[in-house]
């Protein structure tokens, strides 16, 4: 599930592991809880995987170590990585895999439209991966669309309604996407009934009394 979501940012961003997704506007607001928002399927950042396998020609020229890429560069990155699942998708177009691969790449470096297109193809062809469809979700939380991010995560549930992340992220977006905390609340107490034993329990309940005085101060 940070900029704050409802406007993305335009302009370069600081460089730092993309996975964690820890945008200032709900750092403020929920501090470490946002390390478990809409993470989907973690993967590395393209940097840090060009250059693990020495992949050096997906590293823009110019860019140093540890500088902030522009979102030109960004995409740079992502089509170099995802030219080689391009070419194995011709192949063997009913791959969900691939292309949820290739969706995670473009996630990964903040093009979301192109990430939400592939996503959308792998659940096209497996519908039941909840992982996809929270980074299917994510993506369009980013864009603003807050309303179609909750349709995904409530088709989620449908397959699984006592899934904890995805009424993780169902909380996140009506509170930060909607100011719905009313919602989010009954979203994280069903939570919390469904998974009494969920490990970040301690973390759900304090996102609960924050919205709830977030809620009584409006």
């Amino acid at each position: 599930m940070e900029t704050t979501p409802d406007s993305p940012a335009k302009s370069p961003m600081t460089w730092r592991p993309i996975e964690a997704f820890l945008m200032a506007g709900i750092c403020l607001l929920i501090g470490l809880a946002v390390g478990y928002l809409l993470r989907g399927s973690a993967r590395p950042s393209p940097v840090a995987s060009a250059a693990v396998a020495g992949d050096s020609s997906a590293i823009p020229a110019g860019l140093s170590q540890g500088q902030m890429p522009t979102l030109e560069q960004l995409r740079h990155m992502a089509d170099k990585q995802a030219e080689p699942l391009v070419q194995q998708l011709k192949s063997d177009p009913q791959n969900a895999a691939l292309w949820n691969q290739l969706g995670l790449i473009y996630k990964a470096t903040h093009q979301f439209k192109d990430a939400e297109t592939y996503l959308q193809k792998s659940l096209d062809i497996d519908p039941r991966n909840l992982t996809t469809r929270a980074d299917l979700a994510s993506c369009m939380y980013y864009t603003g669309d807050a309303d179609g991010a909750l349709a995904e995560l409530n088709k989620s549930l449908t397959y699984d309604p006592k899934h904890a992340e995805t009424l993780m992220n169902i909380g996140i977006i009506k509170l930060r996407g909607k100011h719905d905390a009313a919602g989010a609340i009954t979203a994280w107490q069903e939570l919390l009934k469904q998974n009494p034993n969920f490990e970040q329990k301690d973390r759900i309940q304090r996102l609960i009394a924050q919205a709830q005085q977030q809620s009584s101060t409006n």
